[in-house]
């Protein structure tokens, strides 16, 4: 069935919300610059909370040498929605979101008479990792077809709805009529969720690792089984980046320097954003660390760009937008400029292989790389009490997930970790003698 919201969902955001400051207070030698970020959607740090707290962007603008002083305005949100809402108020200048809420953003900019464009990338998994479907811990839900009938809560426009309603097709559940779809804040989904008035929650970073790794939710569905790129970027009013191109570019080259500082200090990165954002840096580093679920670099990708493309037609079905010209959206020409002779590289970089890896107590600089989760499991059986966090990737899809919440199947004496029981159990059934056990079982026979 249809969410009841979905119609004031669009109607939220086709109209700017009132009670903030315009994008270019000040007067005479002053400029001020308004970005829109989610501290909380740590996909999104190279360009919100981790550039805020290390000033980069500040120190890129006081470089310029234009006799003008600027002043950076960092307004937070939950989601992406309110954002595009002040950008097409003309009260955001610079703003990060999601693949699917910038869709949004390019269709209500071009609506308005307010376009935007896309002008680089923060995090991205290329096989759609980043979004994830939790049940209650305790829940009897083991895969997609028990879904059916039951309530899922999303954040419909969001590409974690996409995972959701792309996942349902694939299993042929009607994403409208086969389940009750809520549409809620991804806070008010997770309390949803733990007093069980919605069976199961849809959401994007970090929120499905946030719950696992509090005990209060399980993988039902890894986003990565989609095999198809789902990203967070930035998006600049057109007009902006046209009267000031080298604000922009300054805003790039902090960002660029911000992905550097992240990649070179991932563990010190994890800790920063987990202080700003209070959540616990174990999460926050499942997905930013050195071999995490997501990937950061700038450059705007072709995987990504197509991706973004196949986006369109789930916001069309589900009537958030009409037709996108993403081709008209994407506008790397600012990144080139502020990246250089690095770009070309940047663009053909691929991401990281995957990895198992321990965070030991007491270590707040390094984590320690296994070649298999064998090897990582005989480490943790070792230590059992320096251990601050242990990370495996999925074994087919290489979804970086905690290993004690991984679900594990030993073949011989292989030991494979799976998000999700699903796809343990494609493995288990094409496996002759291969079983599920628990993870004290993996731990032993590791040991």
């Amino acid at each position: 069935m249809k969410p009841k919201t979905a119609v004031a969902t669009a109607a939220l955001l086709l109209f700017p919300l009132a009670g903030c400051g315009s994008a270019e207070a000040g007067s005479g030698s002053t400029v001020t610059v308004t970005v829109g970020y989610q501290s909380k959607t740590i996909n999104t740090v190279t360009a919100g909370t981790l550039l805020r707290s290390l000033g980069y962007f500040e120190k890129e603008l006081n470089a310029l040498g234009d006799g003008k002083t600027y002043k950076v305005e960092w307004q937070d949100y939950a989601t992406g929605a309110p954002i595009t809402a002040q950008m097409t108020a003309g009260k955001i200048d610079i703003g990060s979101m999601g693949d699917f809420p910038l869709l949004i953003n390019a269709a209500r900019g071009k609506q308005l008479n307010q376009p935007t464009r896309l002008v680089s990338i923060t995090g991205y998994n290329l096989r759609g990792g980043l979004n994830t479907i939790v049940t209650a811990p305790d829940s009897k839900l083991a895969s997609l077809q028990d879904l059916k009938g039951k309530k899922v809560s999303t954040s419909v426009g969001s590409a974690a709805d996409g995972t959701l309603v792309r996942a349902l097709q694939r299993a042929s559940i009607d994403p409208d009529k086969g389940i009750e779809k809520l549409n809620q804040q991804p806070a008010v989904g997770a309390s949803a969720l733990s007093a069980g008035s919605a069976d199961a929650l849809s959401q994007f970073v970090a929120w499905p690792g946030l719950l696992a790794y509090q005990g209060k939710a399980k993988a039902l569905y890894d986003g990565a089984q989609l095999n198809l790129a789902t990203f967070h970027g930035v998006t600049v009013r057109e007009k902006f980046a046209e009267e000031r191109p080298a604000v922009l570019e300054a805003f790039l080259k902090a960002q660029s320097e911000t992905t550097a500082y992240l990649n070179d200090h991932p563990v010190a990165a994890a800790e920063s954003v987990a202080k700003a954002t209070k959540l616990p840096a174990e999460v926050v580093y499942l997905y930013n660390g050195a071999h995490g679920i997501s990937t950061f670099d700038p450059a705007v990708k072709p995987q990504l760009v197509s991706a973004l493309k196949k986006d369109v037609s789930i916001l069309k079905e589900a009537k958030l937008t009409g037709d996108v010209d993403v081709d008209s959206f994407v506008d790397d020409q600012y990144v080139r400029k502020a990246l250089g002779s690095s770009y070309a590289r940047q663009l053909a970089a691929a991401p990281p292989p995957a990895a198992s890896e321990v965070w030991p107590k007491g270590d707040a600089t390094k984590t320690l790389a296994f070649k298999t989760p064998a090897e990582l499991l005989n480490y943790v059986a070792g230590h059992k009490d320096e251990v601050r966090a242990a990370y495996v990737p999925d074994a087919t899809t290489g979804t970086l997930w905690f290993a004690d919440k991984a679900v594990w199947v030993a073949d011989g004496t292989t030991l494979l970790p799976f998000v999700t029981p699903a796809t343990a159990q494609v493995y288990v059934a094409a496996h002759g003698g291969a079983r599920v056990v628990t993870y004290a079982d993996a731990l032993g026979r590791a040991s």
